[in-house]
């Protein structure tokens, strides 16, 4: 940066939104684990003590990131096909992800969900009632969808290293697990985190979970019985 540049900077005034834009910048750039409050504060050639003006510690910085994030995923379309309007949003989202793979880590280790997060998914139970869905389907769709409305699903395990021939020792072990591995395809750059994960596999899971739900609303399904101590956001 040369002087000219920091002399511009140093006038734009601090406000929480230019910091947090700034740490989601520089989340993109290097990591979140390279993020740091002092790491910041230099980017933004502020000392840190001027950061806490605006964000109390990293906690509630990291919570900011996350709705600054969440913010970018395009609203809802209207339409009467309530599948293709939650699948455009859910998709969305993924993309907002993909632009941002530290994102997925930061909205799941949140101890609450944050003010951006809870109306995305007031709005994501919206379009599901909009469709037809009864509020208890939509109860149990929400459940089932996790993390897949925010636009990425935990794998159970990390296929994301160097591909070729399973290990014949494994093979003859788990030959199922080796068949598998033999016939799957990936795509390494559209993974949301570690894992298989690709685009493709997103997609067709997303399209028989909303297959499955449009099928109970024609079925007029409800639940024959609810678990008793049933907590949790929904």
């Amino acid at each position: 940066m040369t002087r000219q540049e920091a002399t511009h900077t140093q006038r734009i005034p601090l406000n929480r939104d230019r910091v947090l834009r700034a740490a989601v910048a520089l989340a993109d750039a290097t990591g979140i684990d390279a993020l740091s409050m002092r790491r910041l504060a230099q980017e933004l050639d502020v000392v840190p003590m001027a950061l806490y003006k605006h964000v109390a510690n990293k906690e509630e910085l990291l919570d900011g990131m996350a709705d600054a994030v969440v913010g970018e995923i395009d609203p809802p379309t209207a339409g009467p096909d309530w599948q293709r309007v939650v699948r455009g949003r859910i998709l969305s989202a993924r993309r907002v992800l993909l632009r941002h793979p530290w994102a997925a880590r930061v909205i799941e280790s949140r101890t609450g969900p944050t003010p951006a997060v809870l109306a995305y998914l007031d709005s994501m139970a919206g379009s599901f009632r909009d469709g037809g869905l009864s509020a208890d389907l939509t109860h149990h769709v929400m459940h089932a969808m996790g993390s897949r409305l925010l636009g990425f699903s935990q794998e159970l395990f990390d296929t994301s290293g160097p591909s070729g021939p399973p290990d014949p020792g494994l093979a003859a072990r788990y030959p199922h697990i080796a068949e598998l591995a033999a016939t799957a395809a990936h795509d390494g750059g559209s993974t949301v985190g570690g894992g298989c994960d690709d685009q493709f596999e997103f997609e067709f899971a997303l399209d028989l979970l909303l297959d499955g739900f449009e099928s109970l609303r024609r079925q007029g399904w409800t639940s024959a019985r609810r678990r008793s101590g049933c907590g949790g956001l929904i």
